[in-house]
């Protein structure tokens, strides 16, 4: 039996609290919430990952995740795989999220009915999309069952009023209760309709955002059993095969001759995993895991997560300091309090999140709408990419822009 790989990534973004890990699992049956802290305080912390097949019934046009039709007890037609990254809504993992984005072909926003839209992430994460770029939005208005129909209509209307003049502006508005599992299906036919499978190419060579990387051995396992160190993320671009030499930028970091430099890493695709399946060819779209013959002391507790994977060669530049022309916002967004956003100044430092990858940059020169800053921690990205930029204000790091690398 063949193997149906996830050709898009649909993100789960939206305010803490609202339902994003219930709709996952109303969607997928996975509950995504799995690292002990999460389930001890009750909130995502790192992104979450689950893989769903969408179905229709041609007969009574019903969508569903099912084989069976529940309606009429039918057999359903497939129509694609879907991977859904759950992303954290609390503000001081914004950078989790706007690594997340990364990934995102489209996106759900989820908002609950039972508070006034919009909330402070609401507006964050909204934000987030715009600047990362990610044009095709569904809106589950979440919690309808725990309000009255005059609040629920309420809420529809605040939603309206919020999404206007930004890229949620014509998304669809689905009422859903995802405890219960209530309009799922009208959900669903609403991803297959809004949110298309983008166009990729598969004759490139292969590139990959990593978003987790793992050490899969157990405590107390044997030098002989041990495995190499796992990878995760999605491919942009080209076609991964067991056997594949493979490229990951930055690296690590040495010191010779008192210079500390970055150095790749470089190993070979031991197995490849869509979902909990073993495959020995990978495709643009979905979430994937690698294991490689990398020490696993490099790969644990995301280690190299926001790095990029390639065929070697053909992997971007590595940069320990850029200039960016920069794209400020007119007020702050996902605070109590909106204030103006002020031009970026020498020396301040700033949270630059460029595909998965996560930096602080020092500014050394800001004038006007460039500014030029060096990384703490380098990345690897290509002139042209789009780079999200948020400033300390108060305890927290707020979203203020984009930047795009020249």
């Amino acid at each position: 039996m063949s193997i149906v790989q996830s050709e898009i990534n649909i993100g789960l973004v939206g305010h803490v609290d609202h339902g994003k890990t219930t709709l996952t699992q109303a969607l997928s049956g996975k509950w995504t919430d799995e690292h002990s802290e999460e389930i001890k305080r009750g909130i995502s912390i790192r992104l979450g990952y689950a893989n769903i097949s969408f179905y229709r019934c041609d007969k009574c046009d019903y969508y569903t995740t099912e084989k069976t039709c529940r309606k009429c007890g039918g057999e359903t037609r497939f129509l694609r795989e879907v991977s859904f990254v759950d992303s954290p809504g609390h503000e001081t993992l914004m950078a989790t999220m706007l690594s997340g984005a990364a990934i995102m072909d489209g996106a759900i926003l989820v908002i609950a009915a039972n508070e006034p839209c919009p909330q402070p992430q609401t507006k964050e994460h909204l934000m987030a999309l715009e600047i990362i770029g990610i044009k095709n939005i569904v809106i589950a208005q979440n919690k309808i069952d725990i309000v009255s129909r005059e609040r629920v209509l309420e809420n529809y209307r605040e939603i309206k009023e919020f999404v206007r003049g930004t890229v949620a502006e014509n998304a669809p508005v689905i009422p859903v209760a995802a405890q219960h599992k209530a309009n799922i299906d009208v959900l669903i036919r609403a991803i297959e309709e809004h949110i298309p499978t983008p166009k990729r190419d598969e004759t490139k060579p292969a590139r990959m955002y990593i978003a987790r990387s793992f050490d899969v051995n157990k405590p107390g396992t044997k030098p002989e059993d041990l495995r190499g160190g796992v990878v995760g993320g999605s491919l942009i671009q080209g076609v991964l095969r067991v056997g594949d030499e493979i490229e990951i930028r930055p690296g690590y970091r040495v010191t010779e001759g008192g210079v500390t430099k970055w150095r790749e890493l470089t190993s070979e695709v031991v197995s490849l995993h869509v979902g909990a399946k073993r495959v020995e060819e990978v495709r643009p779209g979905g979430l994937i895991g690698i294991g490689t013959k990398l020490d696993p002391s490099l790969t644990k507790a995301d280690g190299l997560s926001g790095m990029v994977l390639g065929k070697p060669g053909t992997l971007p530049p590595t940069w320990e300091r850029f200039t960016l022309e920069v794209h400020l916002m007119e007020r702050v967004v996902g605070a109590k309090e909106e204030l103006e956003v002020e031009k970026i100044k020498t020396s301040e430092p700033l949270m630059l999140n460029v595909g998965t990858a996560t930096t602080v940059g020092i500014v050394t020169s800001a004038r006007d709408d460039v500014a030029e800053m060096v990384l703490k921690l380098p990345v690897c990205a290509q002139q042209g990419d789009r780079v999200a930029i948020s400033r300390r204000i108060g305890a927290r790091w707020r979203l203020i822009g984009y930047g795009i690398i020249v």
